[in-house]
């Protein structure tokens, strides 16, 4: 999937062999990164996300900072704090509402110790992050485009550029002045949309909406060309121009932790890498779509899971605004990128030119911004004992002193569209056996959704917890989970009592995988949800894929269901995350095996014999909400071997039974708890009155049912 261009990996090795031989030459030996483990235990290894914490609206912006604090921002204006404490996750500090419009840009000092935020509504708020305290706010006569701390720890002046979106300029404010310039520049034609420091060399690159990168210093050189940082007088001998020459839009710009590389993120997709003193390039990888399009490797992901996410980036391809979103890391060592794409957050070793881990793939979120956290934060290493430099010899050693200041990676996310962020650590999610609770809801929930959720509780009561889907084939019996995924039961009853379903056709079939049907049309792209529009996704961390049989919902991406679903018939945990499990074969496996096993079309994977949907038949009643009488639905051969008779709980004989009447008294089953019946020895009576082939509720009567 990855293409890759060096220089390096160009030059082959040339001059005489040391010996001579008739047989081929041996393969080239490929590139190694000593104590690359090492390395990597400071980035995340969990394939999902642990936890996410909301915000009002979604999320744009997300900076982790070297004083362990981690700043989110959201297109309403508001600002967070949140800390991270090692080994045990993160807290939230405070809340700001310092914007009235969106935050088009947020920027950290090289020390983490101050924020700057700008926004459309022509103002520029800066915060002290240690103390986690707005300490200046500056207006301005200009809609600001982008901003940039451009001063080192030690100097006097804590200078930050900011660029105007109408005008060319770019200007150095005193973070602690007033509302005032202390220097501008002039070096582009064209407004300036990014802008980034590096610390080490005292120097700064800013681009235009032209594609045209100027170097420039600090104030410690007076804002003047970098001479002392680079080796070149000229652009033409350096690679600058080559975003111009292809006429792309610079995206990203991030500088290696010793500031000697940078890589730069474009329009195009491709990552550039850089030399810092020489300005050529020496590394090229490809990320565009094309190439996904054009890849045999599908990441392990299903065909319709891997064309949905293609079809999601090429929307996103056609919005400026939110491929700006998009950052590009890298790791505290330098020998590793971090870039969100659409199989997930990539792990690329830019020294071995390979793909290390994706972090997030399981995931059915499309991530944009992201920010590493420090793995050992200084106060870990003091109270080891240990010195503040500590060396990969003594990382890879066994030493139980060193072991206390184990790392705790963790890695902050953005998704498209998302209120949320999502933190990644090496912790996966759930396996502390607890219930759902990675989403956390830290936000008051708004009118509309509150509303929503009453509206749901108050209809989970209601749902029906078992249903026999009838089929050519035979019967399928089937166990659904309201209290579990309560909207996608609700559709799916309510569709079925409203003889959607019937006459459907399995329209789509592959063996040994899923059996699909529930689209009018039978083409695989129809169908509609009770409420005319596609409802969200409902995943729980006890349904999983991981054995045959869940009965799932289908889509055409993340929270676009309607009313087609499937029968798994093998485990298919890739699944997990993607599509809603709301019910389970329980009995019928037998048919949903021989479906899966009839001939199809090739090319469509639709059976050649039309196999229908005849009609679905709900169970389980509605019970009262103390659940002291109606109980769900229990298997009919758990109470009686013959068709003639039903022996309750008590061992009692209530009268003849027909076969028709089973699905309904198996609803009743339980009406008594077991204990209340062995003590009280009360009787059900079935009359044999009947409405449509099945006995109604009015001709079921329990004598003297407990008060």
């Amino acid at each position: 999937m990855m293409k890759i261009s060096e220089e390096e990996s160009e030059r082959e090795e040339c001059g005489p062999l040391l010996t001579e031989c008739e047989s081929a030459p041996p393969a080239k030996q490929r590139k190694t990164l000593e104590f690359e483990d090492v390395y990597l235990r400071n980035i995340p290894s969990a394939e999902a996300y642990e936890k996410s914490f909301m915000h009002r609206n979604t999320i744009t912006h997300v900076i982790a900072t070297k004083t362990d604090f981690i700043i989110t921002a959201s297109t309403d204006g508001h600002v967070k704090f949140w800390k991270k404490l090692h080994n045990e996750g993160i807290e939230f500090v405070k809340h700001f509402r310092c914007h009235q419009n969106a935050i088009t840009h947020m920027a950290v000092n090289s020390n983490g110790t101050l924020l700057c935020t700008i926004s459309t509504d022509k103002s520029l708020k800066i915060f002290d992050v240690a103390n986690f305290d707005m300490i200046n706010m500056m207006r301005f006569a200009y809609i600001p485009a982008t901003c940039c701390f451009v001063h080192a720890a030690a100097d006097p002046i804590a200078a930050v550029a900011v660029s105007a979106s109408d005008s060319p300029s770019i200007f150095i404010y005193d973070t602690r002045g007033t509302n005032e310039p202390i220097h501008e520049l002039k070096l582009h034609y064209k407004e300036v949309q990014l802008i980034e420091y590096n610390y080490l060399y005292d120097s700064a690159i800013s681009a235009d909406s032209e594609s045209i990168l100027e170097l420039w210093s600090g104030p410690r050189h007076d804002y003047q060309f970098p001479k002392h940082a680079v080796g070149w007088d000229f652009k033409i001998d350096t690679d600058l121009y080559e975003f111009a020459k292809a006429k792309v839009k610079l995206l990203c710009l991030t500088f290696t932790p010793d500031g000697k590389e940078f890589v730069t993120y474009a329009t195009d997709r491709l990552l550039r890498f850089f030399k810092f003193e020489t300005g050529k390039i020496f590394k090229v990888i490809d990320e565009s779509v094309k190439n996904y399009l054009e890849a045999t490797d599908r990441y392990g992901l299903s065909t319709m899971d891997y064309n949905r996410r293609i079809a999601l980036e090429k929307d996103i391809q056609q919005n400026f605004d939110t491929l700006s979103l998009i950052k590009v890391l890298y790791d505290e060592s330098g020998n590793f990128i971090l870039i969100p794409t659409l199989v997930g957050i990539k792990v690329i070793n830019v020294k071995t030119n390979r793909c290390i881990r994706i972090i997030g793939k399981t995931e059915n979120l499309r991530f944009l911004n992201i920010a590493l956290c420090r793995a050992v934060p200084a106060a870990a290493v003091e109270k080891a004992g240990t010195s503040s430099s500590i060396t990969m010899e003594m990382e890879a050693s066994e030493n139980p002193i060193l072991k206390r200041a184990e790392p705790d990676p963790m890695l902050i996310a953005t998704a498209y569209k998302k209120y949320r962020f999502y933190i990644f650590t090496n912790q996966e999610p759930y396996t502390s056996g607890k219930e759902n609770e990675r989403d956390v809801f830290n936000e008051k929930p708004r009118q509309e959704d509150l509303t929503t959720e009453m509206d749901e509780k108050d209809s989970s009561k209601s749902l029906n917890e078992s249903c026999i889907i009838h089929t050519s084939f035979g019967d399928i019996q089937c166990e659904l989970y309201p209290k579990l995924c309560p909207k996608a039961v609700e559709n799916f009853c309510t569709l079925a009592k409203r003889g959607y379903y019937n006459m459907h056709i399995f329209h789509r079939v592959i063996k040994s995988f899923i059996i699909q049907t529930g689209d009018p049309t039978g083409s695989g792209s129809g169908g509609e949800s009770i409420w005319g529009s596609d409802f969200e996704d409902e995943f729980h961390p006890s349904l999983k894929h991981d054995r045959p049989y869940m009965l799932s919902m289908a889509n055409c991406g993340p929270n676009t269901n309607g009313s087609q679903f499937f029968i798994t018939v093998v485990p298919a945990s890739h699944l997990d995350g993607k599509h809603t499990i709301f019910g389970r074969v329980t009995k019928g496996m037998e048919i949903v095996q021989n479906i899966n096993q009839v001939k199809t079309n090739p090319k469509n994977n639709k059976p050649f014999d039309e196999i229908r949907i005849l009609s679905i038949s709900l169970q389980t009643l509605k019970w009262d909400s103390s659940n002291r009488y109606f109980e769900p639905g229990i298997a009919w051969d758990e109470f009686s071997e013959t068709s003639k008779t039903l022996n309750a709980v008590n061992g009692k004989r209530v009268g003849n039974v027909s076969e028709n009447d089973k699905q309904a008294i198996c609803c009743f089953c339980k009406i008594f708890k077991k204990s209340e019946c062995n003590s009280t020895r009360r009787l059900i009576s079935v009359e044999g009155r009947r409405k449509s082939r099945s006995i109604r509720l009015c001709d079921v009567v329990a004598s003297e049912l407990p008060k």
